[in-house]
């Protein structure tokens, strides 16, 4: 598996020992704890326990295949923040439900809108952070850095990954009826589904709008590890 190499500058070695890098490395590890306290703390008192589990399986799966891989596929610095920060949107999603998060009645409140806004805030999410891991899976495996299709390919991975999380929502509707209403989150909105595919779409782009030099920053100070 290939992977992008620092530009000009310091030997790896000389990097590895900067205060910079050693912050680097540490910061992984401090986001994944911090993830998975908040996913165990989350499980308490949770308002649909099956909600939860269907909405948190996403970072059960995901933060144990990110520690497992550290080493042989370490992520940027960019990717890893805002992995936990998803992570934990979708932990406060599953364990109040996305309809009645308390932060999501403020806003609604607020802006004098009709629903709890925090089930198009987490679609949002659901593009503007898987955009930046389907973009570093992509510099960092295919032929596609510095081409002008790596943005589109960008997207309509982010979108494929929406219309994949409907249909999973589709069967949960169809096997469990009422009982699946809170994992839904429809809230009596009979355009749900395009709506929650329209802000992914948002997300993904907006994303890579705002963070694509940010991110090829991120990865060329990613510290790579050693061959053997």
């Amino acid at each position: 598996m290939s992977a992008i190499h620092p530009t000009a500058g310091p030997s790896q070695d000389a990097r590895a020992d900067t205060p910079q890098a050693a912050s680097g490395r540490r910061l992984p590890a401090v986001l994944a704890v911090a993830v998975a306290a908040a996913l165990v703390a989350s499980a308490f008192h949770a308002k649909d326990p099956t909600t939860w589990v269907l909405e948190t399986v996403w970072v059960m799966v995901g933060l144990p295949l990110a520690v497992l891989l550290r080493r042989r596929f370490p992520l940027s610095g960019l990717l890893c923040g805002l992995l936990a920060a998803h992570a934990l949107v979708l932990i406060v999603g599953g364990h109040y439900t996305y309809a009645e998060v308390p932060a999501g009645d403020w806003v609604r409140d607020w802006l004098g809108l009709d629903r709890n806004p925090y089930d198009r805030f987490g679609h949002l999410m659901q593009g503007f952070v898987p955009a930046i891991l389907v973009r570093e899976l992509l510099v960092r495996t295919s032929p596609l850095r510095g081409s002008r299709w790596l943005a589109p390919l960008t997207v309509c991975a982010c979108l494929a990954f929406s219309a994949v999380f409907e249909m999973l929502e589709w069967a949960a509707a169809v096997t469990g009826g009422h009982s699946a209403d809170a994992f839904l989150a429809t809230q009596g909105d009979v355009w749900d589904t395009q709506w929650d595919m329209f802000c992914a779409l948002i997300g993904a782009s907006c994303s890579l709008l705002l963070l694509s030099r940010l991110h090829d920053r991120s990865l060329t100070r990613l510290t790579l590890p050693a061959k053997d």
